[in-house]
């Protein structure tokens, strides 16, 4: 029986894609935070010690969980694999430039930081444009590290 192959989408699709997965991502866990923060300033108001909430000890695991599967799912749609060599560098390493761009310029630079990240990882994906991608990758990772530890 023979089934229609998909045609793999073109590179532009999937790295414009991917960034939109990844500014999406970026600015709701940037608002999920605050969220939590304010929740947690509101809950602990009167306690004059250390005080956690539950979703203080929620929160990490909350959004790394919701970020993977939907980076699986949207990549798995839009035919961007190795999904093992990027995703998990992805999880891994965008809380750093995430956290530089939300501590000069807040959530909006969170969510360009997140998709300008998800995209040139989605251009090392493709074997065309590995070295571009991962060259631009390295040089946001630097940039915010300059930014975090100046």
């Amino acid at each position: 029986m023979n089934t229609p192959h998909a045609e793999p989408r073109p590179i532009a699709a999937r790295v414009s894609g991917a960034a939109a997965t990844g500014a999406v991502l970026a600015g709701g866990a940037c608002l999920f935070f605050s969220w939590v923060g304010h929740h947690n300033d509101q809950s602990c108001e009167t306690t004059d010690g250390l005080c956690f909430t539950w979703w203080d000890l929620a929160a990490l695991p909350l959004t790394f969980a919701t970020a993977l599967v939907t980076l699986i799912v949207v990549y798995k749609q839009l035919g961007i694999g190795p999904r093992l060599a990027v995703i998990p560098p992805t999880l891994l390493l965008a809380p750093i430039p995430l956290a530089a761009a939300q501590a000069t310029a807040g959530c909006w630079a969170a969510a360009i930081a997140g998709g300008a990240w998800a995209s040139f990882f989605a251009l090392a994906a493709s074997s065309r444009y590995r070295i571009l991608g991962l060259s631009a990758a390295a040089a946001l990772l630097l940039a915010s590290l300059v930014v975090l530890y100046r």
